[in-house]
């Protein structure tokens, strides 16, 4: 229970804040970009089961690997794609929450 509120949290609030903070004047832009970023989670489709609530996602899924975030760091250096980047990246941090729940 505790893990769900956290992940789908951070998922939807985490992308509010940024939007808030950083991106006062088009927050309503900004957080709907960010929130699309969600559709990283296709690549759950290609995967045997599809859920596993017991798998990590990161490095395990293509777009949830160690080079794509690598990418979706480069991703926020250029202002034309910054909050698609800080998009992903929230998102990956939400999964990395869901990962260091299955050590406890």
């Amino acid at each position: 229970m505790v893990q769900g509120v956290i992940h789908y949290g951070i998922h939807f609030i985490g992308p509010l804040i940024v939007a808030l903070l950083f991106f006062r004047k088009n927050w309503k832009k900004a957080f709907a970009i960010m929130l699309l970023c969600m559709l990283i989670d296709l690549d759950h489709l290609l995967a045997n089961p599809m859920f596993d609530p017991n798998r990590c996602s990161i490095n395990f899924h293509l777009l949830h690997s160690y080079y794509a975030i690598a990418l979706y760091v480069l991703l926020t250096c250029a202002k034309s794609t910054r909050l698609i980047g800080l998009g992903l990246l929230t998102h990956i941090l939400a999964d990395t929450v869901d990962c260091s729940f299955m050590l406890l």
